[in-house]
Order: C-alpha cells, then structure tokens, then sequence
C-alpha cells in the first residue's frame, strides 16, 4: 500500500473504533433513521438546527460496517456549525466523489478528511455504506419522517 492509501485506511479505521458525536442528542428537533438491507447498517441521526437554518448540534446511534460509522462520523464533523445549505452542497460533493460521472465535478480538496472514500467509488455495494448517513442527513433536514433506506 502506497502512504496515502495507508493514511486513508487509517482514518477510516479510527472513525470506526472510536465514532465522533456517537450517541443520542436530547434537543435535537429534526432526525432519520436510515438503513442498508444489503450490508445490515443501521443508524439514527439527531440535528439540532438553529432558527437561523445553522447545524449546532449532531449526533448518531447505530450499527454496521467501518465504512457506514465511519461515513457517519465524519460527516457530523464535516458538517457541525454548516448551514443547512451548506451541509446540502456538501452532500452533492460528497455524493459525486462516490457516484458522480468519472473525472467529473467532484474535488477531492474541497471535501478534507471526507475524500478519505474517494476508493469506495471501485466497490458500488460500498457506496451504499458510505452514503447512507448523509442520504439520512438529507431526509432529517427536509423534515424526515419516514425511513431512508440505500434500496
């Protein structure tokens, strides 16, 4: 493995053992629960959104693979004190790195940790796991309400 293939595993790996903002969120005012019956992932995201449309708070609960926890993880990083806004275009940069047309749009730079899963793009049932979270995101902030699922 290259150092940088080895950085990425690494990074990934550390965000499965060890998932920032893990947990429930008691003031959250928007959630979704999302799930992958491929792989068997499951997770409940919390979001405390500000009247004035900004992210304060995030967290997570669930199971699945190191690269869903991961995924998930990251993202509440990346997007943490994000307008919703933000966080949205944040989701097509994220989405086009994984799925987008190849040497398309997406900019490796402008994601920081998340272009860790730029090398999920290879694996398309992985996709799923690395995307799950943030299709999630997306329902809780348009008002969720009913399960997101990868299928």
């Amino acid at each position: 493995m290259t150092g940088l293939t080895d950085l990425y595993q690494e990074v990934i790996l550390d965000h499965n053992r060890a998932p920032r903002n893990f947990g429930a969120l008691p003031d959250a005012n928007r959630s979704g629960i999302g799930h992958n019956p491929l792989c068997g992932d499951q997770l409940t995201l919390y979001v405390h959104v500000s009247e004035g449309g900004r992210i304060d708070s995030i967290a997570f609960q669930g199971k699945g693979c190191a690269i869903s926890k991961a995924s998930a993880s990251l993202m509440t990083e990346a997007v943490k004190g994000k307008t919703v806004e933000e966080a949205e275009a944040l989701f097509g940069r994220f989405h086009d790195l994984l799925a987008g047309p190849e040497g398309g749009p997406a900019d490796p730079k402008a994601l920081g940790k998340l272009a860790v899963f730029s090398g999920v793009r290879e694996f398309p049932t992985r996709v799923k796991c690395a995307t799950l979270a943030w299709h999630t995101l997306h329902s809780a902030l348009a008002g969720g309400g009913k399960e997101t699922t990868t299928e």
